[in-house]
């Protein structure tokens, strides 16, 4: 281990020790505030420390191992011998393992996703696609526990989506599924084929996190709010009350909107999250542009980049920023998402590792 990684560690070390003690503390236990950011504070050091921790373990009992190895008994330094290179293969696999662990976290990866699909190119096929999108990645939400809300949609004749937009709620979605965003191609003969031919077909995805409305400067004088009746499927109110909300961020041009609940209310404060992830993402975008920051090598999330061909003929699935295929497209398609978001993350993780060790 290199003396900069183990400076850092034994600081997180010394750090978890001094909070250990500021929560025993009186003045501590009666600033909730304080209490409840130490905690959070604690909660990120702790598996660091205690991996650690692993690490000096192993090593000392190297060490310890290496005077075995070196002792007259044949069988005691057999047995040294032994210990020592399996402590030896610990140390690299748990140095491997806080590699990981000392990745700074992304500040979105505890937020609510905002989902959005829409048809793209190949007309009624595009918009199939779209709706396979959709329960592909509510199959897979369903495996993880984590609950969706339809916000807005806009529903087919032929089936599927042209547009439809969702929030995904639950533990640790956003940093499955923050690399979902952009172009996703299916190769496939559509039901709308009547000579059997294979079309090639797209959708676009967004992801995005969800901000709070608080969080993002958003002037009322910029703002137009369009109130009209519901079109789609949603009870009695449908077509009766101008229930639904379009609201038009006039600077930017960003319009978003919101039908799925019966009081226009409830609408207006969706559409008004909705809004201020939209510009929160385009700010962030325009920050990393302007600095040229560090931007996931696994690709920009820009919905002109194409990510992923779902070959249905080959039962095929490629992710084309990582070189990463699998012959399980049937799965997949049925929310079995997991092999390509572990390999999504593990190249992440080691891309960034790798940004590490070069500065």
């Amino acid at each position: 281990m290199d003396k900069s990684m183990r400076d850092r560690l034994d600081t997180s070390q010394e750090r978890l020790k001094e909070i250990d003690d500021l929560l025993l503390d009186e003045n501590t236990v009666s600033d909730i505030n304080k209490f409840r950011n130490l905690s959070k504070e604690r909660a990120k050091l702790a598996p660091i420390v205690e991996k650690y921790n692993e690490f000096l373990f192993a090593e000392k009992n190297k060490e310890d191992a290496l005077i075995m190895s070196n002792d007259s008994d044949p069988d005691i330094s057999l047995m040294g011998k032994e210990e020592f290179k399996k402590n030896e293969e610990l140390i690299v696999k748990i140095e491997e393992e806080l590699k990981i662990l000392l990745i700074p976290s992304d500040p979105n990866d505890g937020k609510d996703i905002i989902f959005e699909i829409k048809g793209a190119v190949g007309g009624d096929e595009a918009n199939i696609f779209a709706g396979d999108l959709f329960r592909m990645y509510i199959k897979y939400c369903d495996s993880k526990g984590w609950n969706y809300k339809i916000i807005d949609e806009n529903p087919c004749g032929v089936g599927g989506y042209s547009y439809i937009q969702f929030v995904v709620s639950g533990d640790d979605a956003y940093s499955h599924l923050k690399f979902e965003s952009g172009v996703h191609r299916v190769q496939r003969v559509p039901k709308t084929e009547a000579n059997g031919r294979i079309h090639t077909s797209t959708a676009t995805v967004v992801v995005m996190p969800k901000i709070e409305v608080n969080d993002v400067n958003i002037r009322n004088e910029d703002l137009r709010v369009d109130r009209y009746r519901s079109q789609g499927a949603g009870g009695q109110n449908v077509n009766k009350t101008e229930s639904a909300v379009r609201i038009t961020h006039i600077p930017t041009g960003i319009v978003v909107s919101c039908q799925t609940e019966k009081s226009q209310i409830q609408n207006h404060e969706i559409c008004m999250e909705m809004l201020a992830s939209k510009l929160a993402q385009l700010e962030e975008e325009k920050k990393e542009k302007n600095e040229a920051q560090y931007r996931s090598k696994i690709g920009s999330g820009d919905r002109n980049e194409k990510i992923r061909t779902y070959n249905y003929p080959q039962n095929r699935v490629t992710d084309h920023r990582i070189g990463f295929t699998l012959q399980q497209l049937d799965r997949v398609m049925e929310g079995n998402l997991d092999p390509i978001v572990d390999a999504l993350i593990n190249y992440d993780q080691q891309q960034k590792i790798a940004g590490e060790q070069a500065n």
